[in-house]
């Protein structure tokens, strides 16, 4: 139990990166919770590397932890937890807010508060030196009272990001809070709004809120369409060569869409499944993911309830 209920949980094993140089290194990063005996936080998050073990390519050396960073979370949800290598060679990894609604932890939210790394996704050097090293083109390592691994800011909980393969842009879906699910292009230094913002929309205050400085997303629905938004890849897989360039991403709901650039304009559209008579699977979809051929997955939950159908692995097809 993490004090949210027997059937629903957003702590666990959150987040998976290969090193780009795993085949000849073995070393692999992953985050996941972990209890915590500070008195004021519900648990801890833990980034650490581990290597494959040197008998079993598929089997991982338990004995090989290393733990490069932990941090205090004072409330179960909105841990993010998407790693990621860039082209770069620096990990990338994506914090929420500390959980709870409305961001209400410290005076200004952790979303704008760029002296904790909760609301931002941060950028470490595994490489150079141990636990790890702050990339010198980070945007704040200069800045007094900014922690110098934040690479961009002002996210509520990052659900996944994603690299393009082709281009290098990095692409995030945002969950929001009761109204919005919006999706971003993430650039160094920028600052995505919340918890002043909800997707294009005012949140703290709620009308005639200041937006100057901010990122808006290139999308958004509201909560008629979708309750929290998942995000995927753009795919650049071989086997749909009509699909090259679309963002593929989803909802919890089980709603599937891709977004396709149009006159430096985003649009977004629908993708149709069980088919090809509705715009979403039947199950609580949690994730997507990326083979190596660029093939899209989307991995889905075990419902609530004895009789429910367990998750599964699907491979999107057109």
């Amino acid at each position: 139990l993490d004090g949210l209920n027997i059937a629903y949980s957003e702590k666990g094993l959150l987040g998976l990166a290969f090193h780009p140089q795993y085949k000849s290194n073995g070393r692999f990063f992953i985050y996941y919770s972990a209890p915590i005996k500070s008195s004021g936080y519900d648990h801890k998050s833990i980034i650490a590397e581990y290597r494959v073990s040197a008998g079993n390519p598929d089997v991982a050396d338990a004995a090989s932890e290393s733990i490069i960073m932990e941090i205090a979370q004072p409330e179960s949800n909105h841990n993010g937890g998407c790693m990621a290598f860039g082209k770069d060679g620096y990990l990338y990894i994506g914090l929420g807010d500390g959980g709870g609604a409305g961001d209400k932890h410290g005076t200004i939210g952790h979303g704008q508060d760029l002296s904790t790394l909760l609301g931002s996704i941060i950028r470490i050097d595994v490489d150079r030196k141990k636990p790890y090293a702050i990339p010198p083109d980070n945007p704040f390592i200069s800045q007094l009272n900014a922690r110098p691994e934040i690479y961009a800011y002002g996210l509520r909980n990052p659900w996944r990001f994603s690299f393009d393969r082709a281009t290098g842009r990095l692409f995030c879906s945002d969950v929001g809070q009761n109204k919005y699910e919006e999706t971003n292009l993430i650039e160094k230094g920028k600052n995505y709004g919340w918890r002043i913002m909800e997707g294009n929309h005012c949140f703290d205050p709620p009308q005639g809120c200041n937006t100057s400085g901010l990122a808006m997303p290139i999308d958004e629905y509201d909560h008629s369409i979708g309750i929290s938004v998942c995000g995927g890849f753009v795919y650049r897989g071989l086997m749909f060569p009509s699909l090259q360039g679309y963002y593929l991403f989803g909802d919890w709901s089980g709603k599937l869409f891709y977004l396709k650039e149009e006159n430096n304009q985003w649009v977004r559209g629908d993708i149709l499944v069980n088919g090809h008579t509705k715009n979403n699977i039947d199950a609580k979809l949690n994730s997507l993911g990326e083979d190596e051929k660029g093939e899209v997955y989307v991995i889905t939950q075990k419902l609530f309830g004895p009789k429910s159908p367990t998750g599964a692995v699907y491979r999107l097809g057109f």
